[in-house]
């Protein structure tokens, strides 16, 4: 059985068991130790404020997991995101991928965001791959922005436009601050992408 939901503080060591490998053994992402499973579950929680924190299950194993998070401090950036997804490599090529950001990117939609985006340490084929499938386009690479494994790494920038906007947007909603009454719905929409 497969489902998409929430995540909470209590997924934070199954996420922590997807996470750990790519600090340690790859430079998918930049983070270099890996955090305590208390850290972790502040993180969630205090990100959980702002913006989606999904996780999918397949049998009762954390399969993957997807995010939104801050884009940048300045209030003029308040209509951007950042969106990850890490996916455990026992369910790797299982569409997890996908239906964690086709709930992830309706829901920043109805939050009032405008751009999400996409950073992609390179090369890798795989993600680049991923992400335009899912509608990005590249706009820009940072060439040997970040050093990690003994190497200094390029790094890509893809965006996906989630909503247009005129004159004077309003503010985003909060996450915690958003009717969730239509969640059910993309979560099941979510987990029929998992069928496929």
């Amino acid at each position: 059985m497969a489902l998409i939901r929430l995540a909470c503080a209590a997924d934070a060591a199954g996420m922590l068991a997807i996470y750990a490998p790519y600090i340690e053994n790859t430079s998918v992402t930049f983070e270099t130790e890996v955090p305590t499973a208390e850290a972790f579950a502040e993180r969630i929680s205090h990100y959980l404020e702002h913006w989606p924190w999904l996780v999918c299950e397949i049998n009762g194993q954390l399969a993957g997991y997807a995010y939104a998070s801050r884009y940048r401090e300045r209030v003029a950036y308040q209509w951007s995101v950042e969106c990850s997804v890490y996916v455990h490599d026992d369910f790797q090529r299982r569409a997890v991928a996908r239906a964690l950001y086709s709930v992830l990117f309706p829901i920043l939609q109805r939050q009032g965001f405008r751009n999400v985006y996409a950073v992609i340490n390179l090369p890798n084929e795989k993600s680049v791959a991923f992400h335009e499938r899912m509608g990005f386009r590249h706009f820009a690479t940072y060439e040997q922005v970040g050093y990690k494994l003994g190497r200094w790494k390029n790094v890509g920038w893809w965006r996906l436009i989630l909503n247009e906007f005129g004159d004077e947007p309003g503010a985003p909603v909060l996450f915690n601050q958003l009717d969730k009454d239509f969640l059910p719905g993309l979560f099941t929409a979510g987990r029929e992408l998992l069928k496929s």
